[in-house]
């Protein structure tokens, strides 16, 4: 387990090389060292290349670092909660609930005066991410087994997922031009817009989401045996789907709010973990804070490199990958936890 998480954190530091060298206009190394002795030395003489790397790359790589560990995570923990493999946030209506809040936010928060800063956006795409899950989970959940099927929570997670991102549809057609170009951000996700307030903020709401999901980890491995025997070692089942979901909602929606909707690097990293090691929970977000970063830092490069001077929007690029994967786990419908 060490030597994974070693080669891992190996893997990501060449990643976020790879990452603020190379882009539309490459950087040397003397360059990125430079820059960031000038950063720690507070030296405002900073050449275009160097405002290039501390303004532009570094926020960028931290942010999608971030952004994919939060991702990650949360697929470990809606897959922990629904007891099956094939769950992540964009399944079940998170992501589309978190774009459709911000789209309201986007076309109708000035009417309302809704402002709370720097925070608001982050806070109306939880809102709308905690209305589409929950309501995923209320019409998922069988009320004679009180559990979750997979292909309940398929067929509800696609009707919930259509229904809000027809009302993000409708929203782009109101809105004006500004407007639209936010939400049609938000529908293709990308991290071109990264700066430093959206590290800032993604990074502790992460930070603090991360650590009580590692909490409930031992919860949710008794969850694995089945929801009585979880029982009767003393897990409040109830209690625990309600405070994961609020968890996974909180982790998903703020770290979306900057980026938009980035789709199945919940589904694929939690996967490819249980492959190099198994199912414990522990290991799992661990293991996802650092494969989920790596993972959407290489797709961030080649959403960047693939068609340089021009960017792909790292959507795309999660997606194609993430698609194959799904599919695969469908039909390879004899694994479980």
């Amino acid at each position: 387990m060490k030597k994974i998480y070693l080669i891992l954190v190996l893997l990501t530091i060449v990643a976020v090389i790879i990452s603020i060298r190379y882009g539309a206009v490459d950087l040397s190394l003397k360059e990125i060292l430079s820059a960031l002795n000038k950063w720690f030395t507070d030296n405002p003489d900073l050449t275009l290349n160097e405002r290039i790397l501390l303004e532009i790359r570094l926020p960028r790589a931290l942010l999608t670092l971030i952004v994919g560990s939060s991702l990650a995570v949360g697929g470990v923990l809606m897959q922990g909660l629904f007891l099956n493999p094939i769950v992540e946030p964009g399944l079940i209506g998170t992501s589309s609930g978190a774009a459709f809040g911000a789209a309201l936010y986007f076309v109708l928060g000035a009417t309302f005066s809704f402002n709370t800063g720097e925070w608001t956006l982050p806070i109306a795409a939880c809102i709308g991410a905690m209305l589409s899950t929950f309501l995923v989970f209320m019409f998922a959940e069988s009320k004679k087994q009180n559990k979750s099927s997979i292909t309940s929570l398929l067929l509800i997670g696609i009707a919930i997922n259509a229904l809000f991102l027809s009302g993000v549809g409708f929203l782009a057609y109101i809105a004006r031009d500004p407007q639209a170009r936010s939400i049609t951000f938000w529908n293709l996700g990308t991290l071109s817009g990264s700066n430093w307030h959206a590290v800032i903020i993604v990074g502790i709401t992460s930070v603090i989401c991360i650590l009580i999901g590692l909490r409930y980890a031992k919860q949710l491995n008794a969850l694995m045996l089945g929801t009585s025997e979880a029982k009767n070692l003393g897990v409040n089942v109830k209690a625990l789907k309600i405070k994961v979901l609020i968890v996974n909602v909180i982790l998903v929606a703020v770290a979306t709010s900057f980026t938009g909707i980035i789709g199945f690097v919940g589904l694929v990293v939690p996967h490819l973990l249980r492959i190099l090691k198994g199912s414990d929970n522990r290991y799992l977000i661990i293991g996802s804070v650092l494969m989920g970063g790596l993972l959407l830092s290489v797709a961030d490069i080649l959403a960047r490199l693939l068609l340089a001077p021009a960017e792909l929007p790292i959507g795309i690029v999660t997606t194609a990958v993430g698609a194959p994967v799904f599919i695969y786990l469908l039909r390879k419908n004899e694994y479980y936890f």
